[in-house]
């Protein structure tokens, strides 16, 4: 209690620095607060334009009449004026290729997303809208972290609910405690913590309460863009560089090499292959020093999936060593797990024979 009390002071008297020192004001609710306006805020502030922005939170028109920038709250979506709500109705906007309608995080990405990505590369704010980084990064994000929370916002399942009673399935247990949305509304209030008789101090506390939730959630937003900008995409050249040079390994070119060192893959091989899947190994060294062990991964049939789209043998599950060089005729063989999914090789020429054994079986 001692460390959230004082976690509590420190937001508040930040949140005052910031409400003394900025002319740009973002304006939101009051109230009990989301996922989606806390990311909304913490990407706004990001931003040159919003660079130490004051935050109100309120719901009085005539006080968010007086904001430079509004989200999910208002009634309006008018990105010209910097208005950006949802719940007005007939809203029905969504990301370009995306099915999920809007919250205010989403929007606010939308608009700014671009920009956010490109001052994260280094991209010049001109070319924000054009750079084809920028925009691969801009919908990547986008799939990967904004548009849960836009689903959670408006109410929206992962999976059809019908479709799921109708094939009998349930979960196995609770994982709302896991969700970006849980973390931030452990953050609000309990409904019988004791609240200040001033208005004005009891708003301050809420406020406070605020301004952690969107520290929070803007770290973990910071991360993923971090690791985007910093690991995905430059594995993309990585992937692409083995995808070209696949036939040289099997001319119906479905085993994947990766020549001295691995890279996150599944993304882009999906990508690559355009809709039509071919690649059924993927070969990589353990870690990029002389001498390293190699493995042959099996593709899945999508990133999420359990089931590879051609397994390794069934004979060769579960064995090892000297015993599995006996069943494969190869010899260098480490292992092949019970699953069938990954198999081992002391040398990348071994490797590459489990593949190519593998393909024939």
């Amino acid at each position: 209690m001692l460390r959230v009390s004082k976690a509590l002071r420190m937001a508040e008297n930040a949140a005052k620095r910031i409400k003394m020192s900025s002319p740009v004001t973002i304006g939101t609710h009051n109230g009990h607060f989301h996922a989606d306006e806390a990311l909304a805020v913490h990407m706004l502030r990001q931003l040159p334009t919003y660079q130490g922005a004051k935050l109100v939170r309120t719901r009085d028109p005539a006080v968010l009449a007086t904001c430079h920038t509004v989200v999910d709250v208002g009634g309006e979506y008018d990105p010209a004026r910097n208005r950006f709500d949802h719940h007005q109705r007939g809203f029905a906007t969504t990301f370009p290729g995306r099915p999920t309608k809007l919250s205010s995080a989403g929007l606010v990405f939308l608009h700014f997303g671009r920009a956010l990505i490109a001052q994260k590369t280094g991209a010049s704010p001109e070319a924000a809208e054009t750079d084809p980084d920028v925009a691969l990064l801009h919908h990547k994000l986008y799939e990967s972290f904004v548009e849960a929370m836009d689903a959670h916002d408006n109410g929206i399942s992962a999976y059809d609910a019908a479709a799921l009673a109708a094939a009998g399935i349930e979960k196995r247990f609770a994982n709302g405690g896991f969700s970006l949305a849980s973390v931030v509304a452990r953050l609000n209030p309990n409904w019988n913590d004791p609240v200040p008789s001033d208005p004005d101090e009891a708003q301050r506390a809420e406020d406070a309460r605020f301004e952690l939730a969107s520290a929070r959630i803007g770290e973990e937003f910071d991360r993923d863009l971090d690791y985007y900008v910093r690991a995905w995409l430059p594995a993309r050249a990585v992937v692409k560089a083995a995808f070209d040079k696949r036939a040289e390994h099997d001319p119906e070119g479905r085993v994947l090499v990766f020549e001295g060192t691995s890279a996150p893959w599944k993304d882009h091989l999906y990508s690559l292959e355009e809709g039509k899947p071919g690649v059924l190994y993927v070969l990589y060294p353990e870690n990029p020093g002389p001498g390293a062990k190699w493995r042959v991964q099996c593709v899945p049939v999508s990133k999420d999936s359990f089931e590879s789209r051609k397994p390794l043998p069934e004979a060769w599950r579960g064995f090892r060593d000297q015993e599995l060089d006996g069943i494969t005729g190869i010899s260098g063989c480490v292992f092949v797990h019970a699953a069938g999914f990954i198999g081992g090789n002391a040398t990348f020429e071994g490797a590459k024979a489990m593949a190519l054994k593998a393909l024939e079986s």
